[in-house]
């Protein structure tokens, strides 16, 4: 039934329309053993990306999005519709950042030249430095309540050296109370599917 092929494989249509591999129902044991600890990957649903993307009042052409726990790379194909500088994915399970890879080359043969403004990058979260460029970050409830709050605290960091202004996209919000206790940050919108964080230096 539709209902039970959505929920196993995450909508699909979007991996048939280009030709790539984003479903979680092609995700291995060893992969979903690590999601049980950490966040299960779920892709993220193109129509309600569209609908975040909407809500962002910035010339995209001033902002680099990135990706923390990019999974297999959907949400980076997706950016890439926008005419961002650069589009970066963070992901610290190795076959998916590798899924992701061929993701992106598939995805690139198939599109135009700015979509080579991709990237996945196998790293922990925790570990990441942020750029030092206007950013768009984007959550799709990743982590931990105790990492999400690090990779928080990395991010105040970043910003308190290099002030720019930063925009935080959370995907199923289920620990939005990381971020409501960030003063430095400032909410935006919401639903209950997500809300929309920002920081803009005076």
């Amino acid at each position: 039934m539709p209902d039970r092929r959505r929920q196993r494989y995450g909508d699909m249509e979007y991996d048939w329309e280009h030709r790539v591999d984003t479903t979680s129902g092609t995700t291995g044991w060893r992969e979903r053993l690590f999601g049980l600890f950490h966040s299960p990957y779920q892709p993220t649903d193109a129509v309600l990306f569209r609908e975040m993307m909407a809500r962002l009042p910035i010339r995209f052409e001033d902002f680099v999005f990135i990706d923390i726990g990019s999974g297999k790379g959907r949400a980076l194909l997706l950016a890439s519709e926008y005419p961002f500088q650069k589009i970066v994915g963070v992901e610290l399970i190795e076959e998916l950042h590798r899924v992701a890879e061929r993701n992106i080359r598939a995805y690139q043969n198939a599109n135009e030249p700015s979509s080579r403004r991709i990237e996945s990058i196998h790293a922990d979260a925790l570990d990441y430095d942020f750029p030092e460029t206007a950013m768009v970050l984007y959550f799709f409830n990743p982590l931990p309540e105790p990492a999400l709050v690090r990779v928080l605290e990395r991010l105040e960091k970043s910003i308190e050296q290099h002030p720019r202004a930063v925009w935080l996209l959370y995907h199923n919000p289920l620990l939005e109370s990381a971020l409501r206790s960030c003063a430095w940050l400032s909410r935006v919108a919401g639903t209950e599917q997500y809300c929309i964080y920002k920081f803009l230096p005076r």
